[in-house]
C-alpha cells in the first residue's frame, strides 16, 4: 500500500490562492466606502471615530470574503478627496494610490462627493430650510453653480481612471457611484431639513454627479457600477433605508448604513460576476 503524505499547509495555502477569483483587490475612495460607524446590522461594538473611520463591515470588505479574494488593500478613508489619492490625507496614511501594483487585478473606486462638496452643500441647504421650509432657499442660493461643480470636476475624474489604468493595468476597474441620499421630491423635513422645493434640487445634482463620474469612468475602459436605487434615501424607515438621516441609527449622519454596504456589496459581486464559493 503506498501512503499519500497530507498536503502541507504551505500548498494548502498555494492552493486556495490559486483558486482565488482575484489576487489583488484594492478599494480606493472616500467615505461611502470607508463607512464610518457602520456595525452589525443587531449588535456588534462600533468603529473608533479615529483616522479614516474604516468599518469592518464596509463594502468592500464584504466584497472580498464572498468573492475569495487572496488579498484586499483597502485604501478608503473617510474626508478623503481626489487629491488624496496622489498625496498623504494624514501623517499616518500614505497616498490612496499607493495601493496600486501593476499585479493588482481588481479595483472599485468610490469618490468624487467631497470635491463636489456634498457635506458643504448639505450644511448650508438645512441652514437655508429654516426659514422657508415649503420653499426652494437653497435652489435659490445656488443657481446652476453645482452644475458648474460638478462639470468642472470631470478632468480630475478623468485623470484619476487614467492613472488606474497605468499603474495596473491589468486590473479590472470598478467605478461605484453613490447611493441615493435624499427622495426625488417632497423630503422628511424636519427630520432631514431640507426645504419641500430642494428636495428635486439636490437629487438632480446627485444624479448629475453619478452620471459625469460613469461617463469619464467609462471612457477609461472602467465598469461604472449604479448603485442609485430609488426608494432607500434617509427619509424611509430603518429597514428600508440604505442611507442614515441626521439622526443616525447605524452609520454615520447622511453615510451610508449596514443595510447600503451589503446592497453596494450585491451590485458590485453582481458587476464583477463572481458567485461567493459554495460552502
Amino acid at each position: 500500500m503506498t501512503l499519500v503524505s497530507p498536503p502541507s499547509a504551505a500548498a494548502e495555502e498555494a492552493e486556495a490562492v490559486e483558486a482565488a477569483a482575484f489576487q489583488h483587490y484594492v478599494a480606493l475612495g472616500d467615505s461611502f466606502v470607508a463607512g464610518p460607524l457602520v456595525r452589525e446590522q443587531q449588535a456588534g461594538v462600533r468603529v473608533p471615530l479615529l483616522g479614516c473611520m474604516q468599518s469592518a463591515n464596509n463594502y468592500p470588505k464584504m466584497l472580498a470574503e464572498r468573492i475569495g479574494v487572496a488579498e484586499l488593500t483597502d485604501a478608503s478613508c473617510s474626508g478623503a478627496r481626489m487629491e488624496h489619492f496622489y498625496e498623504q490625507q494624514f501623517n499616518d496614511t500614505l497616498p490612496q494610490f499607493d495601493a496600486l501594483r501593476p499585479e493588482t487585478d481588481l479595483v472599485t473606486v468610490g469618490i468624487a462627493g467631497n470635491d463636489f462638496g456634498f457635506s458643504e452643500v448639505f450644511i448650508e441647504c438645512a441652514k437655508q430650510s429654516l426659514g422657508n421650509p415649503l420653499g426652494s432657499p437653497c435652489s435659490n442660493h445656488y443657481g446652476d453653480e453645482l452644475d458648474v461643480r460638478i462639470d468642472g470636476l470631470r478632468g480630475e475624474i478623468s485623470q484619476v481612471y487614467a492613472d488606474i489604468a497605468d499603474r495596473s493595468p491589468n486590473a479590472t476597474v470598478l467605478s461605484v457611484g453613490y447611493l441615493q441620499i435624499l427622495p426625488e421630491s417632497g423630503g422628511c423635513w424636519p427630520s432631514t431639513p431640507i426645504a419641500r422645493g430642494d428636495v428635486a434640487f439636490l437629487d438632480a445634482a446627485q444624479t448629475r454627479l453619478n452620471t459625469v463620474i460613469k461617463e469619464e469612468a467609462e471612457a477609461h475602459g472602467a465598469v461604472f457600477v449604479d448603485v442609485l436605487e430609488r426608494g432607500r434615501d434617509v427619509c424611509k424607515a430603518s429597514g428600508t433605508r440604505w442611507v442614515e438621516g441626521l439622526i443616525p441609527e447605524n452609520g454615520a449622519p447622511v453615510h451610508p448604513n449596514r443595510l447600503g454596504m451589503e446592497a453596494t456589496a450585491d451590485f458590485v459581486q453582481a458587476a464583477v460576476g463572481v458567485p461567493s464559493p459554495a460552502l
